[in-house]
């Protein structure tokens, strides 16, 4: 049974509200009743949204649960992997027709698709990357049949149709672009779930609970709880007593190389010792030989007495012998190789040493060839040998060189005709006391005139820089030895 929803006519719908679908009928709202209407619930929300998937199957009649990872997703194409047999590998065969080979009209065909996307994306990198756009291609033009709502004769010209020529406006390619175009577009859908390939949690026993419980350190310097722990607890948590003490074998050996290299160290160090003290006696023994031969020189140079040595007098007449027989020998060689170096020699070798160096002297030496000697030194007694002077005198020479002459006069004062450009004045201008002031000081000494020649210097008596004098009288007071000697065996 079915009740009939009886509709007031219009007009007469003023205390009237449309609630139920039936109120609507066929048709929609009603305009003159300002109520909210939802006929045919259009536009009604739902009281309570769901996220649930409807379940769908397969061919085999089993779940899909890949709907799961393609949910959100916009590629409806793509490929997930959901299932265990996707891990298998694929059983591959020569018939299959997804791997046959492409015939040439298909290769050609996706060649140049291909072909016209890259120009196409290479094209529009290029303009973009280009400082002025070139100008555009226009499309082509488009005629368009008019046809107005007014045919009178008085409007279109009396024209009842028209043809319209539509063509593109012209585009300044200098021309800013007129819209922004950097919109931020929304993130595309998540990826998707990775697929869980495990077996579900299990609930943890209790053993293993209490297996997975680890006990607080047992700390061997800080308590600060103050826990009061027993020795045994302690060793336990140490784990000393669980590792085996192991020495290795290279700690003797290493011990055993430390003491060999200690005991050669000493042996040698002690050696060295040896060597240096025996070393050190050699040398004091040899500095006592040098002191007694020197005292003994210096003895006999004083007593006057000339050491004869006839061994030592052979030896230098050998060695005399030898020099002279070598230099014959060289002379020889370089007469058969150069003859001229030989001449440049025997020059080299005659040239007279002794000339005066002093400059506007006149040179005595006379050029000879031969060798000169000062007969003043043959046959004389006096000389290093024969003691040279007193002991007390330390003067190198015995007498002044060339006492005789006035050699002073010729060193030190020009000649005349040198000077004789600036006047024959220069012997007054020697003789004026340029130096000496007309009026000396009260009390001074006056210092007499300065003989010519170099400047005397005198020596002080007491000047004794290195104490030989000292020395020489230490000697004087010591007696001989052959005076010690027999003192000695007196006693």
């Amino acid at each position: 049974m079915s009740l009939k929803v009886s509709i007031p006519p219009y007009g007469s719908r003023q205390n009237w509200v449309p609630r139920r679908a039936e109120d609507f009928g066929d048709s929609g709202a009603f305009p003159e009743i300002h109520v909210v209407q939802y006929p045919l619930d259009m536009g009604k929300t739902k009281a309570k949204t769901s996220n649930a998937i409807a379940v769908q199957l397969d061919s085999q009649g089993d779940v899909k649960f890949d709907l799961l990872a393609r949910q959100g997703s916009k590629n409806s194409n793509k490929i997930i992997y959901s299932k265990y047999t996707d891990l298998l590998p694929k059983q591959v065969s020569e018939e299959d027709p997804d791997l046959v080979r492409p015939d040439e009209e298909e290769i050609k065909e996706h060649t140049e698709k291909t072909r016209k996307a890259l120009e196409a994306i290479i094209s529009a990198k290029v303009s973009a990357a280009m400082p002025v756009k070139a100008a555009e291609k226009q499309a082509p033009a488009q005629y368009i049949r008019y046809t107005p709502a007014n045919q009178n004769q008085g409007e279109n010209s009396g024209a009842s149709q028209r043809i319209i020529r539509m063509v593109e406006v012209q585009k300044d390619p200098m021309s800013p672009p007129r819209f922004k175009l950097n919109k931020k577009l929304p993130k595309g859908p998540p990826s998707p779930p990775a697929p869980v390939l495990h077996s579900p949690t299990r609930k943890v026993t209790v053993k293993e609970q209490q297996e997975w419980k680890i006990p607080p350190c047992v700390s061997n310097w800080k308590n600060p709880k103050g826990y009061t722990i027993p020795l045994d607890k302690r060793l336990a948590a140490d784990g000393r007593g669980l590792q085996s003490v192991h020495i290795n074998e290279k700690f003797s050996q290493f011990a055993e190389a430390l003491y060999i290299a200690d005991r050669k160290a000493r042996e040698a160090i002690e050696m060295r010792a040896k060597v240096e003290q025996t070393i050190a006696q050699k040398e004091k023994a040899k500095k006592e030989e040098d002191l007694k031969q020197l005292a003994n020189q210096i003895r006999e140079q004083r007593s006057g007495i000339k050491p004869i040595s006839e061994d030592k007098e052979a030896l230098e007449r050998d060695e005399i012998r030898r020099e002279r027989q070598k230099e014959r020998q060289r002379d020889r060689a370089i007469q058969r190789a150069a003859p001229e170096k030989r001449t440049k020699l025997t020059k080299e070798n005659e040239r007279d040493i002794s000339e005066k160096i002093a400059l506007g002297l006149p040179n005595t030496g006379y050029n000879t060839g031969e060798i000169q000697y000062d007969s003043r030194l043959f046959n004389s007694s006096k000389g290093l040998d024969t003691g040279f002077g007193e002991e007390d005198n330390y003067n190198i020479y015995d007498k002044p060189w060339r006492e005789t002459e006035t050699i002073t006069n010729t060193i030190y004062r020009p000649s005349k005709n040198i000077d004789k450009d600036y006047g024959d004045d220069f012997d007054e201008a020697l003789k004026t006391r340029r130096f000496v002031p007309d009026k000396g000081f009260e009390g001074a000494d006056k210092v007499g005139p300065r003989e010519s020649g170099p400047v005397a210097f005198e020596q002080h008596e007491d000047f004794d820089p290195f104490k030989i004098d000292h020395f020489l009288g230490n000697l004087k007071k010591r007696p001989n030895d052959d005076e010690s000697r027999s003192s000695k065996k007196k006693k």
